[in-house]
């Protein structure tokens, strides 16, 4: 972390801000009212194939979809993936989303809290989480790139803010790039994330926006002692998509076009859980273009102790309370019956799952999953 008192108090401060709501609030609504799904790349679980059993010896009332993870117990192997906050609208959003995630016992986490820090106006609509999930796993959340710029004291206001149960670093190298405000810069950021591991005492997840990780990353934040690494694959939500409207809305045309060339960079979901299965023995979060149960359970049968969805989730909170509380249950209970027809007691039991990959997910794990 920097060092010092704390961020700059500096005149144009307020200028900052507004800038961050401005592009918080789009980040919300561009994906809500305009395509930015992946155009050209799946997330590659179409291509694994659960294999069916005929006979499961269980009845459906049986199966138990509750796992643990990172010490906490979950009804459920989901996490309500890190969205929003910083603007009025994120408020009303993450309220909806941390009530249900309390209802269900489903972890939850928040946008990048980095506005919070520059605005006490806008904490609240990253504390709302705790205050309507007084019970919930959650999940603070700042970027790789703000590790440059923060000191320890600025981490731990993160985590009080929304009384964290762990805390994600995310690494949105590919958004940086294109993103018309965006700080591109990425050297000595690893050794930021030793040094945050070193000095709190919750959890440290390392986490993508939707390219992917690699095994080699993989590998290098298991070493720097993260306890999960969310893969966050491509598939799902482009951001070089979202960042590329937005950069045709700011008239920066080398943006526009850098994010018309890469809307679809990144790793696969399911070729990046694989990789990193093979490659680490931390805990593994998937997501990236899941969906619902079946993208779920297929997920936890490569690999993944949690999966995380976005998108969808935002989707209905958008809508109301009552839109996510029906979509978080239909998810569990989709997830519940592909148990069932794979014959898994229990998430335990679905680890153990077989499956068969098939079309590029079966030549590349050929070629290159033999780790």
């Amino acid at each position: 972390m920097a060092g010092g008192a704390g961020m700059s108090d500096s005149s144009d401060k307020s200028a900052e801000v507004e800038v961050i709501k401005s592009r918080k609030l789009e980040g919300l609504t561009i994906p809500l009212k305009q395509d930015v799904q992946a155009r050209n790349i799946s997330t590659y679980l179409e291509h694994v194939m659960l294999v069916h059993n005929a006979l499961p010896e269980l009845d459906i009332d049986e199966v138990d979809t509750s796992t643990t993870f990172l010490g906490h117990g979950f009804s459920a192997p989901i996490i309500i993936d890190s969205m929003t906050g910083g603007t009025d609208e994120a408020t009303v959003i993450n309220e909806r989303l941390a009530q249900v995630a309390e209802e269900l016992n489903l972890g939850m986490g928040v946008g990048s809290q980095r506005a919070g820090l520059l605005s006490d106006s806008l904490r609240e609509s990253y504390s709302i989480a705790r205050k309507s999930a007084p019970n919930a796993f959650l999940i603070a959340n700042i970027g790789g790139v703000q590790l440059r710029s923060i000191t320890l004291d600025d981490v731990r206001r993160i985590i009080e803010m929304i009384d964290a149960d762990a805390i994600a670093v995310h690494l949105n190298p590919l958004q940086e790039l294109i993103q018309p405000e965006g700080e591109p810069r990425f050297k000595g950021i690893y050794s930021k994330i030793v040094e945050l591991v070193r000095s709190v005492d919750i959890p440290v997840i390392v986490k993508e926006v939707g390219s992917g990780i690699s095994r080699d990353v993989a590998v290098r934040l298991e070493l720097a002692g993260v306890k999960a690494i969310n893969v966050a694959g491509s598939g799902g939500t482009s951001w070089a998509g979202v960042e590329k409207l937005r950069a045709d809305n700011s008239k920066a045309p080398m943006k526009s076009r850098l994010g018309e060339l890469l809307w679809d960079w990144g790793i696969p979901t399911a070729m990046s859980l694989l990789e990193v299965r093979r490659s680490v023995r931390v805990s593994i979060v998937a997501s990236g273009g899941l969906r619902n149960g079946m993208d779920v359970a297929k997920c936890i049968a490569l690999g993944a102790d949690m999966c995380a969805l976005a998108w969808p989730f935002l989707k209905c909170a958008a809508e109301s309370k009552e839109a996510v509380l029906d979509y978080a249950r239909a998810l569990i209970e989709e997830l519940r019956a592909v148990m069932f027809l794979v014959g898994a007691r229990d998430v335990r039991a679905l680890k153990r799952a077989r499956y068969h990959l098939q079309g590029p997910l079966l030549e590349w794990f050929r070629t290159y999953g033999g780790v």
